[in-house]
């Protein structure tokens, strides 16, 4: 029986939830079934602290259903790592943190990372997860695009700024790794073009592979 990955997107938005699971299907191509489950008890977005803490009783919940769907492993679908402490010591199965994954990837990538992310009051809580992780000393600087989470894939404007964004991080930050900080990036990761000695990160691609060597 192959294994069964689940992703849990803490909030309400089915096409987020939707695009995090065709990003991960291509990215394993069959090495596993992937399922995703929303929580519609949450907020549209997670930005910042106040929708994390919003999100949280419904994000338990998905557990117990993806259990249900004979998930072996479960993905935490933003990159805040919402709720993963928790999940992670009382979910019975291996969790995989979105942001955790990107930034572990990154660190793979290259000897510093540097994340983008969507806005600002996303940056303190991406800077305490690096934090926690103890991979402040890999991470060269955390920058925001200023574009919200439910724009990201809005069209040319929300790629070109984005762009523009890791551009300007890769520019200050030289060979760094680029860890897109948000799972809503995923369906723009293959229109983003990598600066010149720097590879992008996509979390989502990350955390599955992270998530089938969680189960070997």
């Amino acid at each position: 029986m192959r294994p069964r990955i689940a992703i849990l997107n803490p909030n309400s938005t089915e096409r987020m939830t939707t695009e995090m699971v065709d990003t991960a299907r291509a990215a394993i191509d069959g090495l596993a079934d992937v399922v995703g489950l929303t929580n519609h008890r949450g907020p549209a977005s997670i930005q910042g602290p106040e929708d994390a803490e919003r999100c949280l009783n419904g994000l338990f919940a998905l557990v117990d259903e993806a259990r249900e769907t004979g998930a072996h492993v479960a993905v935490i679908g933003c990159f805040d790592d919402t709720g993963l402490a928790t999940l992670r010591s009382t979910a019975g199965l291996p969790v995989v943190g979105l942001g955790e994954a990107g930034c572990l990837a990154g660190c793979l990538a290259a000897q510093h990372f540097a994340v983008v992310t969507s806005l600002d009051v996303s940056v303190p809580v991406i800077a305490d997860n690096i934090r926690a992780m103890t991979l402040d000393t890999r991470c060269a600087g955390i920058h925001a695009s200023g574009v919200p989470v439910l724009e990201l894939n809005a069209g040319a404007d929300s790629l070109r700024r984005v762009q523009d964004a890791i551009d300007r991080t890769a520019a200050a930050h030289p060979g760094c790794s680029i860890v897109l900080g948000c799972g809503g990036m995923t369906l723009i990761a293959n229109q983003i073009k990598a600066p010149a000695r720097s590879r992008i990160i996509d979390p989502v691609v990350a955390s599955v592979h992270m998530a089938l060597a969680a189960l070997s």
